[in-house]
């Protein structure tokens, strides 16, 4: 006894442990930070395309895409979860060396170049708010990205990573400011009404590729990777089977609210560029900073600022994502230390990956290359490289060598499988409107 307190009461005989929930900020992670960094820029410029081009008529792709997301991201974070290695990792050791080298090589590539947007795109809606000159805040929003990437304490890392997801809702903050007719739009959720065009099947096919990337598997599954070393006492999966329902659990929560967050921000940027630049005969959006500019004389000067600002605050949480899966791609396929836990001199390539892709990204904003371009392509890469991943993926998940007695349910291999259906459907459509 101390300080006069009085001794603990036993349990009585027979009393239940009330288990312990889990808050949901320890719920939330690798889920939500993946799922918010899919609202990249980029990612931006196409749901504005959407919405601006054919009103309220896609947001039903984003209701039919949920499931999918959910499905692969989750699978993806159970490898990583289960084994204790990252998607190339897994690869690396059950596929030839050539085929995963190729597949590993078009990521990053695409990884760089959608970088590079996405770093034009911040900048470009920097200039639009305060002006100045449009290379420079390129290369520092780079340096910014790599320093934070690579030298701040992984645990502080995430949580800024955290914070930057609260960016996304600025969108939401704008579609409530708008006039929106929300029973038409809920009905066209639910009653899609198609327009058999090529560009209309051109932009279904591009918010596919934008919603289910393959930057996004690896990203996951890393990140799942880092916390079984940061958090004491976790383990494998396939080491420490005890520790596995609480674990799928958690994964689950944390990939599906992840991936509602990413889509109903799509959702409501589609909804706000409809009501505001459809609405107003604005059709031709190219990029998101088009997009903020397009939008200041039709619904405001508030409106334009939230909306560019939010490309900023959504391109910082896209950087590190895209850059840091493509190290984790690299260094896994050829067997090197990876991972933000680690110090820099402990993980050489994988920090030296982050740096070169994300200047390299910069570097292109430098050079005469044409950036909508640049992106065709990076939605071209990604969908040669996203089918065969997505089949491995699924494959991997259902072996007992690679799973142990984790193998995938059989309802969340259906989905998955239909994932890779869709998306193979996606890029041959891709393909045939090129």
């Amino acid at each position: 006894m101390t300080d006069g307190a009085p001794p603990a009461t036993p349990n009585p005989p027979g009393a239940v442990k009330q288990p312990t929930r889990p808050k949901l900020s320890e719920v939330l992670g690798p889920g939500l930070i993946t799922g918010a960094s899919d609202d990249d820029p980029s990612g931006i410029a196409t749901y504005s395309q959407a919405g601006a081009q054919f009103g309220y008529d896609l947001g039903w792709v984003m209701l039919f895409s949920y499931p999918l997301m959910c499905a692969i991201q989750e699978i993806s974070a159970r490898i990583g979860r289960v084994t204790g290695r990252g998607i190339a990792g897994n690869l690396r050791l059950h596929y030839a060396k050539p085929v995963v080298f190729g597949l590993v090589a078009l990521l990053l590539i695409a990884n760089t170049i959608n970088l590079g947007a996405d770093l034009g795109a911040m900048a470009a809606a920097v200039g639009l708010v305060i002006g100045g000159p449009h290379l420079l805040y390129v290369a520092l929003f780079a340096l910014l990205s790599v320093g934070l990437e690579v030298f701040v304490r992984y645990s502080r890392y995430v949580a800024v990573l955290k914070w930057l997801t609260l960016s996304l809702f600025t969108y939401v903050g704008v579609a409530l400011v708008v006039h929106i007719p929300w029973a038409h739009v809920a009905y066209r959720m639910v009653v899609p009404h198609p327009v058999w065009s090529a560009a209309y099947l051109t932009i279904i096919v591009a918010i596919f590729g934008t919603t289910i990337s393959p930057y996004l598997f690896f990203w996951q599954a890393g990140e799942e990777v880092e916390d079984v070393k940061e958090r004491p006492g976790a383990r494998p999966l396939t080491r420490a089977p005890d520790q596995a329902a609480a674990e799928f659990q958690r994964i689950r929560w944390d990939t599906y609210i992840g991936m509602a967050v990413s889509n109903v921000v799509a959702l409501f940027i589609i909804l706000t560029t409809a009501a505001t630049l459809n609405a107003h005969g604005v059709t031709d959006i190219q990029t998101s900073a088009q997009a903020a500019e397009a939008l200041r004389p039709v619904a405001g000067p508030l409106v334009f600022t939230v909306f560019a600002l939010g490309i900023i605050g959504t391109g910082l949480l896209a950087l590190p994502v895209l850059a840091g899966s493509a190290a984790y791609a690299v260094g896994e396929a050829v067997g090197a230390h990876v991972g933000l836990a680690r110090k820099p001199s402990r993980a050489k390539l994988f920090n030296g990956v982050i740096v070169a892709a994300t200047l390299v990204g910069a570097f292109l904003n430098f050079t005469p290359l044409d950036p909508i371009k640049a992106l065709f392509w990076t939605a071209v890469i990604n969908g040669v490289v996203a089918v065969p991943i997505m089949a491995m993926i699924v494959l991997l998940g259902s072996r007992t060598d690679v799973m142990g007695d984790f193998v995938l349910p059989r309802g969340l291999k259906t989905i998955g499988w239909v994932t890779t259906v869709v998306m193979a459907l996606a890029a041959a459509g891709m393909f045939a409107t090129m």
